[in-house]
């Protein structure tokens, strides 16, 4: 039988009942189990999480009743959590892994698999390789072996146990960010789980948190659980008409950030990215390399620079920054998409943990978000970002990324100074850079721009999308 399962960045993920179906999990947490069963922690089992999508709770129980029957020792979530609270207590069990039903930012009709290395963060390719190895061996078994006890029994013995995650994920952070502070500053704060794996975990500490869509809903409300400006609308809205401080939204496994200021104006991942590099430098004074993918604004360039930093440029892809972190001393790691991960914490993307030190910021600041934003533009010149999905045939994705392949000696009215084409392929004109990326999965192009005005911006993206 052909494999049709196929693993991403850190996982596997699917069509609700049409790839990802009960028959496919089973074989992959079949072929996740044979991995680690091999692992040197497997005494320590494997932690299992899931988040607010449908049928995330009952597909959980699933791959825990598989791995448990192939021997492996599982602590399972005792309801909905966010993927960095799987991370944070995989490390904190001394666990062989950690495994998230989840499918993150996408649409309401997909769920998935995400897998965790032993250290805390996204499993490394090299792990994701060998369950794929196990999994091709799975796919060739006639029939998977049947379950010899019930969920119920398990727990009964003591091979599946429950974990009461959120709490614990709360005691710990509670010791990276000064909860008293925020408390004592009397922030007003406006959260949007977007009807995700955040609910109930912000508004339980904080009395000055309001918290917007915090229902079960698996359809997200019709909207991709992904915190970007077209998807935060009603977050917008809801700070300026509450006379909020802030607004802070994550995706649905609570991994991804995007935040609004006082005035309900989007401030966009590099942004974020740039204020909380000056906070942990100039207010917490702690040091450390700085690692960004490409797609990354270059104020954190000119920022490493007056900070003495030593900065790391990798592909697009939090993997590759997960793994710098895991073998240097990194101070912060993010990408364009609104993960971030910052020392003393995690090799991690965290929503949570990133919108409290936010608040911190501010607290400590004494300014409104909007002030400090303009601080940094004042500071290393105005920078906007701006990203385009095209979605195409084939055909015209080949044909796209063929031109962009041959030389190019201007983008619309900018010469090019140069290019990169450690992935995809990244144009430098003065003062900005255009990135175009094909994506590996999908008849889709990802087109990102920054430069000195909005205006620059979105002739550069024209460029590519003739608009």
């Amino acid at each position: 039988m052909a494999q049709t399962i196929v693993f991403g960045t850190d996982g596997w993920r699917g069509v609700i009942a049409d790839d990802y179906t009960l028959e496919n999990l089973r074989k992959v947490a079949l072929a996740t189990a044979r991995y680690f069963a091999r692992h040197p922690k497997r005494k320590n089992g494997v932690v299992i999480g899931y988040d607010a999508r449908f049928m995330s709770r009952e597909f959980a129980e699933t791959v825990a009743l598989v791995m448990a029957g192939a021997g492996i020792r599982i602590k399972l979530a005792d309801g909905i959590v966010s993927t960095p609270m799987v991370s944070l207590l995989t490390l904190r069990e001394g666990a062989a892994g950690g495994i998230v039903i989840t499918a993150s930012h996408n649409p309401a009709r997909y769920n998935g698999f995400k897998i965790k290395g032993e250290f805390g963060g996204p499993a490394h390719p090299e792990m994701i390789a060998r369950v794929e190895r196990e999994l091709a061996r799975v796919m060739k078994l006639r029939r998977l072996p049947p379950a010899r006890r019930t969920l119920a029994q398990l727990t009964a013995k003591g091979t599946v146990s429950s974990l009461p995650m959120k709490q614990r994920y709360l005691d710990d952070i509670g010791g990276k960010i000064d909860f008293n502070l925020i408390r004592r500053s009397g922030l007003r704060i406006l959260s949007d789980v977007m009807y995700g794996a955040g609910q109930g975990v912000m508004d339980g500490v904080f009395p000055n948190v309001t918290q917007m869509h915090e229902i079960y809903n698996p359809s997200f409300g019709g909207t991709n659980p992904e915190p970007i400006a077209q998807n935060l609308t009603a977050l917008s809205a809801g700070v300026t008409a509450g006379k909020y401080d802030i607004g802070i939204a994550t995706d649905g496994d609570a991994d991804r950030i995007g935040a609004m200021d006082e005035r309900g104006n989007f401030v966009d991942s590099h942004r974020i990215f740039a204020l909380l590099l000056k906070h942990l430098v100039e207010q917490k004074h702690m040091t450390g390399e700085v690692v960004k993918s490409l797609s990354v604004t270059k104020m954190v360039d000119a920022q490493c620079a007056k900070y003495g930093l030593k900065l790391v440029e990798t592909p697009v892809g939090f993997k590759h920054i997960c793994r710098y972190m895991t073998e240097h001393d990194v101070l912060i790691g993010g990408e364009e998409s609104g993960g971030l991960a910052v020392k003393g914490h995690l090799p991690e993307r965290d929503g949570i943990f990133l919108g409290l030190m936010l608040c911190e910021l501010l607290a400590v600041r004494k300014k409104p978000l909007s002030a400090l934003v303009q601080e940094l533009m004042e500071e290393y010149g105005n920078h906007e970002f701006r990203r385009v999905d095209m979605h195409l045939t084939v055909r015209e994705k080949e044909t796209i990324m063929k031109r962009f392949r041959r030389p190019v000696k201007s983008l619309g009215p900018f010469e090019v100074t140069g290019r990169s084409d450690v992935d995809g392929h990244k144009f430098f004109v003065e003062g900005g850079w255009l990135l175009v990326r094909a994506s590996g999965t999908e008849p889709l192009i990802r087109v990102y721009a920054e430069g000195g005005s909005a205006a620059m911006v979105d002739a550069l993206l024209g460029a590519v999308t003739g608009s």
